[in-house]
């Protein structure tokens, strides 16, 4: 049996953990918005025609935030069609996913829906195919109080006060040739810093996120991101990252390790936003918005990303397992352990599309990356805790060295939040953890996911194969607590602090 140990101490804190680490993304595409989050004809809707069910299931993830409406399709995405009377909207062709779009959701819809789920919403302007200035007259629709034009048809669209949405993307994914209206960084920065102006000058209290580079692999990765922010400048209160991760080569381990490469991707970026405030000697620096993110490889065929004229067809449906799960906690925790620099997170997707749910006609699937955000989001008030960990480790194929327990925690005034992932596939490991300068008194709550073996995973025929589970291998003595993990499983525990 392994045995590691991790020390805390309350002074060695790396930063507030900002909420919005744990939102979500909702993008038209696939059966995400339709047959996903929103059915008038299932058994489940509601009178406004969004799923019930689903919205139950999702409010137990407690997201803080949702960005919106993509994603790769909010290039070719005009936001005038999808405002005012349902039956005077335009059906529309989407150039992403080759897709149908009837327009049913949009912007009103969706705010309405942030409302009832307490959703901070977070919108994505078009300057793929469209322009600076509608990306204004979005901001004028959506924040401006009535007597001007856009405001105006907001009120006459039932909705008098402003929505006061306070945070916007700059576009999507601008560096890769794949997406509509892609071009080079220096114009890409030019278009992005004229939005930038116009939308401020009309809401000065809105945040915006310059596109940043959206794979690591590109051969414009981190100079891009130069580029960006130092001609847009002050304007860019935050960066965007993306990065989707799998398990091609059948190698658990190594694909467990994969959390160094998300660390890793962070700290780059980051770097860049420094050298950038200290080049042009400015006293505000970009902070990070990690704002897709997840497990997402096997539903990558051509077949799965091609929609072929089809309304709401099934694209990109991942189906994820114990291993999957692991990961996204590895995710989380390296969220948790870069608080000073990474202030939002977006789980791409949140239904059916590379989802925690799924939804088959009026039933519904909660998958197994569900169980670790359900877990963390519970736990993710107060100050992150710079953890030292020491055990056994491993050398993984692409990864480098890894220790087989990966670890964040969070002080929550006389509260301490530990989550734990034992990345062995065979052996339990014993893990102590000490707070150096004051005891460990009782555990307040603790929860476990695990599994029958890596790939083990829940389907609509056995939905509960993947789940999480009250914890009780904990105790707790002179001051420590001592926990004995399973082969490849999640603790997630709140300690009571003395």
């Amino acid at each position: 049996m392994n045995q590691s140990y991790i020390a805390l101490h309350t002074s060695f804190q790396i930063g507030h953990v900002d909420p919005r680490i744990l939102g979500g993304f909702l993008e038209h595409l696939g059966r995400a918005v339709y047959d996903g989050i929103y059915n008038p004809g299932s058994a489940h809707a509601g009178e406004d025609g969004f799923r019930t069910d689903v919205m139950e299931a999702l409010g137990r993830l407690q997201m803080t935030g949702m960005r919106y409406p993509g994603g790769n399709f909010v290039s070719g995405y005009h936001w005038l069609d999808g405002v005012g009377p349902r039956d005077q909207r335009p059906t529309v062709c989407d150039l992403a996913w080759q897709s149908i779009e009837p327009n049913r959701v949009g912007t009103d819809e969706f705010i309405a829906l942030c409302r009832t789920m307490g959703w901070i919403p977070m919108l994505t302007v078009n300057l793929g195919t469209g322009t600076p200035e509608e990306a204004r007259n979005w901001v004028e629709y959506c924040n401006a109080r009535v007597g001007t034009k856009y405001a105006d048809l907001r009120a006459n669209n039932g909705n008098v006060q402003p929505y006061d949405v306070p945070l916007w993307f700059l576009g999507n994914e601008m560096d890769g040739p794949w997406q509509l209206g892609h071009v080079p960084a220096d114009q890409y920065a030019i278009r992005a810093q004229q939005a930038a102006k116009m939308m401020k000058d009309t809401d000065d209290s809105i945040e915006l996120v310059a596109c940043g580079s959206c794979n690591v692999d590109l051969p414009t990765y981190l100079e891009w991101d130069r580029q960006v922010l130092e001609y847009i400048g002050d304007y860019a209160d935050y960066i965007s990252l993306h990065r989707y991760v799998g398990n091609e080569q059948g190698d658990t381990p190594d694909f467990l390790a994969v959390t160094h490469a998300i660390d890793r991707q962070i700290e780059e970026v980051d770097a860049v936003c420094r050298y950038v405030q200290s080049k042009t000697r400015s006293k505000k620096r970009a902070y990070l918005c990690f704002d897709e993110w997840n497990v997402w490889y096997r539903a990558r065929t051509r077949d799965d990303l091609d929609g072929k004229g089809q309304f709401a067809p099934p694209l990109l449906e991942e189906v994820y397992n114990l291993e999957d799960a692991l990961v996204v906690a590895g995710f989380l925790n390296s969220f948790i352990r870069h608080a000073d620099v990474l202030k939002i997170a977006n789980l791409a997707q949140i239904v059916n599309v590379i989802a925690p749910l799924m939804t088959r006609g009026d039933d519904l699937l909660v998958q197994s990356i569900f169980y670790p955000f359900e877990m963390y989001s519970r736990r993710r008030a107060g100050v992150s805790l710079r953890p030292v960990v020491q055990g056994p480790s491993f050398e993984s194929r692409a990864n480098g060295l890894a220790q087989l327990i990966d670890a964040s925690a969070i002080l929550n005034q006389s509260q301490l939040n530990v989550f734990l992932t034992n990345r062995s596939p065979d052996e339990p490991a014993i893990v102590q953890i000490s707070v150096e300068d004051c005891p460990i008194v009782s555990l307040d709550s603790a929860e476990l996911v695990t599994g029958p073996d890596a790939q083990a995973a829940n389907s609509f025929e056995h939905p509960d194969v993947i789940r999480s589970q009250p914890f009780t291998e904990v105790k707790i003595s002179q001051g420590k607590a001592t926990v004995e993990l399973p082969p490849l499983s999640i603790a997630a525990m709140t300690f009571a602090l003395g």
